[in-house]
């Protein structure tokens, strides 16, 4: 890669290979990769919550359905193929321990099951996962080849 777009919280961003894809400090929050090597595109949104409830919201890239579906249509715009398309997710911890039932300790796995359910829904394919547990990951993805790096602290580094 011969440079990172950075995507932040809430956000998403497509690039085009050689450049990469880089999102810091995944907690509860998944990172959903896309890529259309053919087309040599690549996309990666940084979802915060797994459904968008509220209608005043304006921002889709806050929630996983809204999010995924219009990175989905923005790289068909410039000229990727849903059938070529893969998915590669990663985050979705458990970053406290919350003694009840309370919907905000499992925020977490809510956003990884509405990720797989808009995947699915847009027939893609996810091709890979590193989703769950209790820690924090920065990802990368390579638009070229299509490898997410994930970094943990105290972690080893993981490619998937």
């Amino acid at each position: 890669m011969s440079q990172e777009v950075s995507v932040g919280i809430s956000d998403m961003k497509i690039v085009t290979s050689p450049k990469g894809l880089i999102s810091y400090a995944l907690g509860s929050c998944v990172g959903i990769c896309i890529i259309d090597k053919a087309a040599q595109l690549a996309g990666m949104a940084h979802i915060m919550l797994p459904y968008k409830n509220n209608s005043n919201e304006t921002n889709k890239f806050k929630y996983a359905d809204t999010g995924i579906t219009e990175m989905v249509t923005q790289m068909e715009q410039l000229g990727a193929k849903r059938a070529r398309m893969i998915a590669k997710i990663a985050g979705g911890a458990k970053m406290f321990d919350i003694k009840s039932n309370s919907s905000l300790g499992s925020i977490g796995e809510r956003n990884i099951g509405a990720s797989k359910e808009t995947l699915r829904v847009l027939n893609i394919r996810l091709f890979a996962e590193d989703v769950g547990k209790n820690y924090g990951r920065t990802i990368i993805f390579d638009s070229t080849t299509g490898y997410l790096t994930i970094k943990s602290f105290g972690k080893n580094l993981k490619v998937i």
